[in-house]
């Protein structure tokens, strides 16, 4: 059995649009599959890394551009892929602020289980 300080807190954020529905926001998924676009050039090859259908990478990036009503990626066909500057801004913004709050509660965890330990 565990004991409290084998155990991580692990902060998961979303980015959503108001009254959307919830399967759609920009998360921890989506944010994965476009940071591989940034650093792979291409949608299909971010699919693969992942072990993802492009069909699959296809579908979430359409549903997610349709949700927010925002163009994350810019297609090239054959040429890759390249995410739009709100796309850029959009991944950068959430990957900051989750590094953030996930040192965030990291501390907090520690802090509110100290009392716990030994």
């Amino acid at each position: 059995m565990s004991t409290l300080e084998d155990l991580v807190i692990n902060v998961r954020i979303s980015v959503a649009s108001p009254g959307a529905p919830s399967e759609s926001m920009f998360g921890p998924g989506i944010a994965k599959l476009c940071d591989g676009v940034r650093q792979l050039g291409s949608l299909n090859a971010a699919a693969k890394s992942m072990g993802m259908a492009y069909s699959k990478a296809w579908r979430i990036i359409k549903d997610t551009e349709a949700t927010l009503g925002i163009q994350l990626l810019d297609r090239d066909g054959a040429h890759g892929s390249q995410l739009t500057r709100d796309g850029n801004h959009l991944l950068d913004a959430y990957q900051s602020i989750s590094e953030q709050l996930q040192a965030d509660g990291e501390a907090l965890y520690a802090k509110e289980t100290a009392d716990f330990k030994g």
